[in-house]
């Protein structure tokens, strides 16, 4: 399966919500409070306790929504953790997925083409995707390799409001999106202190972030709060401090963006391993 066959936008079939589909026609001033809704955090000992844990949660959750409504969209992230998770997907897990009603998409990408090694696409594609049965049409990357951010951006949010079949002012509602959170508290490329921060209406944007001196292709804010579930997937010591300043401590969320996702009608999980947890005062 090639990078360049899972091009954004290829067979997009569905037209129409699905049978028990739910949009959300806006996002309420609460989804920056961080008291809007409760979370369940998970701490297992390991990484590889922590890729099983999360592979569970992606079974069930495609169960579910196949079940309640023919067909399970999932957004998934890039860094190393996810990888983990990935390949347990491919090998344990490669049986009991309903692989040709899963549809996969991405919370944010590298402004890199799909062969780029940094490419969060080209990640999964290699460690997952390649290895399914999975139809090409299922597939839909951000088209990052577009040398104007802002457009692929704008291009990929036409592709989630045709897929959904989504009003102006309506936001998708993902059954499951993956997500990661760096040792600075950013969220897929929702950055500390960056402008995509303050975006309530746009689906998804070419994000600046000043330190790394380039645009990240992201969902907002208003996307991740409307999915039916969230699941963070931390991993290692380096993520401890700031795992600690998200569930526990008075910074603000513009600090902290991980801080700002808490989904308004949907669950939120943190699966965490016991290096990441160590700060933490509670640990479950």
């Amino acid at each position: 399966m090639q990078p360049t066959t899972k091009a954004v936008g290829q067979q997009v079939e569905t037209g129409k919500p699905q049978r028990g589909e739910r949009i959300c026609a806006a996002i309420p001033k609460e989804l920056t409070d961080p008291l809007a809704s409760s979370i369940e955090i998970r701490t297992l000992t390991t990484p590889q306790e922590l890729f099983a844990a999360a592979a569970e949660e992606v079974v069930s959750a495609a169960a579910d929504a196949v079940a309640q409504r023919g067909r399970f969209t999932i957004a998934l992230s890039g860094g190393s953790t996810p990888k983990g998770l990935f390949n347990l997907l491919a090998t344990n897990a490669r049986n009991v997925l309903p692989w040709d009603r899963m549809f996969f998409f991405w919370g944010d990408e590298r402004h890199v083409p799909p062969t780029d090694p940094d490419s969060n696409y080209k990640m999964a594609e290699e460690t997952m995707l390649s290895k399914i049965p999975v139809a090409a049409g299922n597939v839909f990357r951000m088209p990052a390799e577009n040398p104007d951010a802002a457009s692929a951006a704008g291009d990929y949010e036409k592709t989630l409001r045709k897929f959904f079949a989504l009003a102006p002012e309506q936001f998708p509602c993902f059954d499951l999106i993956l997500l990661g959170m760096g040792p600075d508290g950013h969220t897929a490329s929702l950055f500390p202190g960056t402008a995509g921060l303050q975006e309530k209406s746009r689906l998804v944007i070419a994000n600046w972030v000043e330190k790394l001196k380039t645009s990240r292709l992201t969902f907002t804010l208003p996307v991740l709060n409307a999915a039916r579930c969230v699941a963070f997937l931390v991993s290692g010591t380096d993520k401890a401090p700031a795992l600690h300043a998200v569930l526990e401590g008075d910074a603000p969320g513009e600090q902290y963006p991980s801080k700002l996702v808490r989904p308004t009608d949907g669950k939120l999980i943190w699966l965490v391993d016991k290096a990441a947890a160590s700060a933490l005062s509670t640990k479950s």
